[in-house]
C-alpha cells in the first residue's frame, strides 16, 4: 500500500510539473547551451544551407570534444526552412520558444530579412550567412554576419575591374531577389568610381533553369565582360549556357560564382571564372587546410564558403561567450560589437576577424580563378580596415 501511495505521489508531482512549467528539466540541462540551426535544407537554397549546417556541426563536434564552452556542451537542433521566408520566421520563433541561446541561419538574405525580426524581439543573437547589405542597415543589434557584406565586397571587385585595361564595359546579370538586387546595386554604385561602364543590366529569377535569353542579351551588348551575381545553382546554369553560346570573354563575380558546388555542377564551363571571395578552402592560410580535410572526412565532399561561414560562426560565438565570462545573451551581444578575435587565441575562426557595431565583420579576402576544377587564389586582399 505504501508503494502504491508513493507511485501516486510521484505521478501527481509529474503532472503538476507539466501543468506549471512543462516537462521537468533534467539536471544535466544546466551543463549544456542550446543552439538552433534554422537553415535551407531543401528548395533553391539547399546547397548553401546544407553546407552552412555541416560546417557549424563540425565546429560543435570539435568544441564539445574539447570540453565545450565554459564547461558546457553545445546542444544543437536543426530545422529546414525549405528556402521559404515564412517558414524561416516560424522556425525562428520555435527556436526561441525552446529557449536557445543563439540561432544560426538562415543563409538566404530574403529569409533573413523576414526572420531576424523574431530573434531581435526576443533578444537572441542571430548568426546569419546572408550578404545583402540591407540586413545590417536595419539597425538590428542581435544580427551578426559570418561573411563580408556586399557593401564591403563590391568595391574590391570594382577596383579589380578598374585595374584591367582590357575591360571597359560589363553586362551585369543578377538574380532578382534580396540577395541579387543588393549585389547588383552595390556593384553598379562601386563601378561609378571607375572607368568601367555598365552597358546591360539583366534580371533573372530565383531557380531559373534557362539562361539562353540572358546570355544572348549580354552578347548583343558587346560588353567586354560579364559580372554575374546569382545563387549557386543558377550560377552553374549560367556558366554552362555561356560555354554553349561560345562566350570567350571574362566572367567575373562574387563568392557564389566560383563556389565548389558551382564548379562541380558547371564542370568545364566554370574554367577561368574569376571572383572575389571572402572565404575559400583553397586559401593559403593556417588552419584552412585542416578544416578542409576534416570537412571532407566528415561529409565526403569539399566545403564551399557556406561551410566555412557556419564553422567560423560557431567559433566566433564561443570566443564572445568566453570573453563575456558567462552565458548572458545581452552581455554576449554587447561583447560581440567591436570584438577582435585572433587566430592565435581562437584558431577555429581560421582568420583574424573584427565585428563592428552593426554586426558586419572585416577580415582578409581573396581573388580567385577556377583552374582545373578548383579555386586558385590569385591574390590575398587585406581587411578594409587596413587598406
Amino acid at each position: 500500500m505504501k508503494t502504491l501511495d508513493l507511485f501516486k505521489k510521484l505521478a501527481l508531482a509529474s503532472a503538476l510539473a507539466v501543468a506549471v512549467g512543462g516537462v521537468a528539466v533534467p539536471a544535466s540541462a544546466a551543463d549544456t547551451v542550446k543552439i538552433a540551426e534554422v537553415v535551407e535544407l531543401t528548395g533553391p537554397g539547399a546547397t548553401a544551407g546544407t553546407n552552412f549546417k555541416n560546417g557549424a556541426d563540425l565546429a560543435i563536434k570539435e568544441i564539445n570534444a574539447a570540453g565545450g564552452i565554459l564547461g558546457r556542451q553545445i546542444e544543437v537542433t536543426s530545422a529546414d526552412t525549405q528556402t521559404n521566408p515564412g517558414i524561416a520566421k516560424g522556425l525562428s520563433q520555435k527556436a526561441i520558444d525552446d529557449d536557445v541561446f543563439a540561432v544560426f541561419g538562415p543563409v538566404f538574405s530574403g529569409s533573413i530579412m523576414v526572420s531576424m525580426a523574431t530573434t531581435e524581439a526576443a533578444g537572441v543573437p542571430n548568426f546569419i550567412g546572408g550578404e545583402a547589405a540591407a540586413i545590417t542597415e536595419k539597425g538590428n543589434p542581435y544580427v551578426f554576419r559570418t561573411s563580408l557584406t556586399q557593401a564591403d565586397a563590391m568595391p574590391k571587385v570594382a577596383r579589380y575591374l578598374d585595374g584591367r585595361p582590357d575591360i571597359n564595359s560589363v553586362a551585369v546579370i543578377f538574380v532578382n531577389n534580396d540577395f541579387g538586387k543588393g549585389g547588383r546595386d552595390a556593384i553598379i554604385e562601386a563601378l561609378k568610381k571607375t572607368h568601367v561602364k555598365v552597358v546591360e543590366d539583366i534580371s533573372t529569377s530565383t531557380g531559373q533553369v534557362d539562361f539562353s535569353a540572358a546570355v544572348l542579351k549580354a552578347k548583343q551588348s558587346n560588353a567586354d565582360a560579364i559580372f554575374a551575381y546569382l545563387n549557386e545553382e543558377e550560377s552553374a546554369r549560367l556558366l554552362r549556357e555561356l560555354k554553349k553560346q561560345g562566350w570567350d570573354k571574362p566572367v567575373i563575380g562574387e563568392t557564389t560564382l566560383t563556389g565548389q558546388k558551382v564548379i562541380e555542377l558547371a564542370g568545364p564551363a566554370a574554367e577561368g571564372a574569376i571572383a572575389h571571395v571572402g572565404l575559400t578552402v583553397d586559401a593559403p592560410i593556417r588552419g584552412m587546410k585542416k578544416f578542409s580535410e576534416d570537412f571532407q572526412k566528415a561529409y565526403g565532399y569539399v566545403s564551399d564558403h557556406n561551410g566555412i561561414k557556419g564553422y567560423t560562426g560557431i567559433y566566433i560565438l564561443k570566443a564572445a561567450i568566453e570573453k563575456a565570462g558567462k552565458f548572458d545573451r545581452e552581455l554576449v551581444t554587447k561583447t560581440l560589437h567591436g570584438i577582435h578575435i585572433s587566430t592565435k587565441d581562437h584558431p577555429g575562426v581560421l582568420m583574424d576577424v573584427s565585428i563592428d557595431d552593426k554586426g558586419d565583420l572585416d577580415r582578409e579576402s581573396f581573388l580567385v580563378q577556377v583552374d582545373n576544377g578548383r579555386q586558385k587564389v590569385r591574390e590575398i586582399l587585406p581587411p578594409l580596415g587596413k587598406k
